[in-house]
């Protein structure tokens, strides 16, 4: 009985370690001029992120990812009449179907790199699968994050890149 509690303690461990350096840490990179910048759906930290790159001059074009629970802001830069800013909606609603969609808009419109923002515990993943579907530069910036809910990200990021490295390993 103590053996196996033991081991049970040993592997939650492990994996708190591995979560802590592969989701807490930094992975993004400082943003480098770019063909465009890319703000994945999700959290509201990361749009004002992409709009203040844009600002900057990191790129003269900013990509937003449209998902179901629009912020006031990504209603605003989505309008259409914004200039320099393209909206899309990934098909499927996921990572995966976002990486997809940036493939097909970078060969579209002949990107070849981007600044790619997403939340700090999602730049691992996410790096991961848009490299699948994009072939070009890509930088990932990390988005602020709450502190707080790291240990809920590191949970679900763990069960959704497993999957998706041994299960829906294509783009």
């Amino acid at each position: 009985m103590w053996r196996l509690l033991r081991i049970l303690v040993s592997v939650v461990v492990l994996w708190a370690a591995a979560a802590a350096v592969i989701f807490a840490a930094d992975h993004g990179g400082k943003p480098v001029h770019a063909d465009a910048i890319v703000v994945l759906s999700g959290s509201q930290t990361r749009l004002p992120v992409g709009v203040r790159l844009l600002r900057q001059g990191y790129a003269p074009l900013l990509v937003v990812s449209q998902g179901g629970h629009e912020s006031q802001l990504e209603r605003h830069e989505c309008a259409g009449g914004v200039p320099h800013v393209r909206c899309f909606r990934a098909s499927p609603y996921s990572t995966h179907g976002e990486a997809e969609a940036i493939g097909r808009l970078a060969r579209e419109l002949h990107l070849r790199r981007l600044d790619v923002v997403t939340s700090q515990f999602h730049v691992f993943r996410a790096g991961i699968l848009i490299r699948r579907c994009f072939h070009g530069t890509l930088r990932m910036v990390g988005a602020p994050q709450d502190w707080w809910r790291l240990p809920w990200f590191a949970a679900t990021e763990t069960a959704k890149l497993v999957y998706q490295e041994t299960v829906q390993r294509e783009c």
